[in-house]
């Protein structure tokens, strides 16, 4: 299955998923106070910074050296998942051992503004187990092409689990909260198992604990490797979610002001779709294009999923943006959330700079130069840890959104002089400037046509005329190699002649 091909079923599997996830904060916002809201953005955000903790580079090596598996071992003589599994469980049990070790220091940090994550605080545990496990399975499935799956699990799958315990709280079989958050913990893991009974049952996964010709070849590059990507991934994957961490331990009312903000970064991911796709569908070919050497197809993939990354990020940016007031009183959210406006402002710029830069981690990560990884890594810890606490300090839940925009946008654009300098590659063209500029047209007509009105028709006809306008000038312009053929297709499926 193709990229383009991989990355439109993933795509659109993701936004199934975040309209389930749409589906699932709007029922949160109704029937659950915001603190209780904000201690599921605690739970992922905490999980999130286990994952980085616990993996030690293994996701990075089966990115890098699954071709070389691949192309020298019998798929039931391949050790590589043996090693990442056992490697990972042995990181956890010790992750575990620290969270025992420092749970007074959590209570010393949470216990005034965040007394929620003191109380749950051992339900973190096989919540983030659950995910460390799921992202290690993850990341081989993708590497035999089944991002498709694990995007259903992951974006799908995930959610309507979510959607059942909060039904089920509304229907009193789920009677208290307490239960609710106890059960939610396991959510990870219950998909972890799905995909790893899949993999066994197909025969794609072996376990095996005689190390392979790989193994003895690489295992030095392989230590060195794991080494530098997990310092420069954990610090990277803290930085990402210490504003999360540093709203609930600095803000009075912390978790009240982590649902706020929790709300504006689930509505942002909507703009993240296609990252998520794109990264899953790209992964392996850009592995196996760096170990034959083809420089052009990583330039292809790396051009290619900035244009059709900003495309997508620019439209669905603008559309939220113009409609997020509106959707608030429409869908009749608590009149709190409308605080999650600007934060969503400045998240959202956040991600349209990340998506327009490409896949620079992974075209970077899947090199020999993945050691620029933890360089990176350290230089956004290093901007990300002291603006997030001072703008929190002096702004509040809007603070951390401001500090990651700024630190984001550094951290890309030393991301991207890299690749300019050391191999000619650079993701912009001229009609990056026009997507730019068709968002921000369409913006200003359909805001300043329908500001005034609000209900849900008035949401559906100020975005329908924003898409008639980007949408029209992307295919004029042809802004993409990649969005004509998709358009011919559905053109062709919906029998419309050219």
């Amino acid at each position: 299955m193709s990229i383009r091909k991989q990355s439109i079923i993933s795509s659109v599997l993701v936004y199934i998923g975040f309209a389930v996830g749409l589906f699932n904060t709007w029922l949160f916002a109704k029937g659950f106070a915001e603190a209780q809201y904000g201690l599921t953005g605690t739970f992922m955000a905490i999980a999130s910074v286990m994952l980085s903790f616990s993996n030690l580079g293994m996701l990075y090596y089966i990115y890098k050296f699954f071709p070389y598996y691949n192309d020298n071992v019998p798929p039931d003589k391949n050790d590589m998942m043996t090693i990442a599994l056992v490697v990972s469980f042995t990181g956890f049990i010790f992750l575990l051992l620290a969270g025992f070790a420092f749970k007074n220091f959590v209570i010393q940090k949470y216990a005034t503004n965040s007394p929620e994550v003191v109380v749950y605080y051992y339900w973190l545990f096989p919540f983030g187990f659950g995910l460390s496990l799921y992202s290690l399975l993850e990341a081989f499935a993708w590497q035999l092409k089944k991002s498709v799956l694990t995007n259903f699990l992951r974006e799908i799958f995930f959610r309507l689990l979510t959607t059942i315990l909060i039904v089920l709280v509304f229907v009193r079989v789920i009677k208290t909260f307490d239960l609710f958050i106890k059960l939610y913990a396991f959510t990870y893991l219950i998909i972890a198992v799905i995909l790893l009974t899949y993999l066994i049952v197909t025969r794609k996964l072996h376990f095996t604990f005689t190390l392979s010709r790989v193994t003895k070849k690489f295992y030095k590059k392989i230590i060195v490797l794991g080494l530098y990507v997990w310092g420069g991934s954990l610090l990277l994957n803290v930085s990402l979610v210490f504003d999360t961490l540093v709203i609930g331990a600095v803000v009075k009312n912390g978790m009240t002001s982590v649902g706020i903000y929790t709300l504006a970064q689930n509505i942002s991911s909507l703009i993240q779709a296609p990252q998520r796709a794109i990264i899953s569908a790209s992964i392996q070919p850009l592995s196996q294009a760096w170990k034959d050497k083809d420089h052009a197809t990583i330039y292809r993939v790396y051009q290619r999923s900035s244009i059709n990354q900003l495309i997508f990020a620019v439209g669905m940016f603008v559309l939220i943006w113009i409609n997020f007031t509106d959707g608030v009183y429409t869908f009749h959210l608590k009149p709190g959330y409308l605080y999650a406006r600007d934060v969503f402002l400045f998240i959202g710029l956040m991600r349209v700079i990340d998506l327009g830069t490409g896949l620079n981690a992974q075209v970077i990560g899947t090199s020999s130069y993945w050691r620029f990884d933890f360089i990176t890594g350290v230089t956004l810890m290093v901007l990300t840890l002291p603006l997030n606490y001072w703008f929190t300090k002096q702004l509040g839940v809007t603070g951390p959104a401001i500090a990651n925009l700024i630190a984001l946008t550094v951290y890309n654009g030393i991301r991207y002089t890299f690749l300019l300098r050391r191999f000619n590659m650079q993701p912009f063209s001229l009609k990056s400037l026009y997507a730019i500029l068709l968002g921000i047209a369409g913006f200003a007509v359909s805001y300043f046509l329908f500001r005034n009105y609000q209900g849900l028709g008035w949401i559906i006809l100020r975005s329908t005329v924003f898409m008639l306008i980007y949408g029209t000038g992307v295919l004029y312009l042809n802004l993409s190699p990649d969005i004509m053929p998709v358009w011919q297709t559905v053109k062709n499926r919906l029998g419309i002649k050219s």
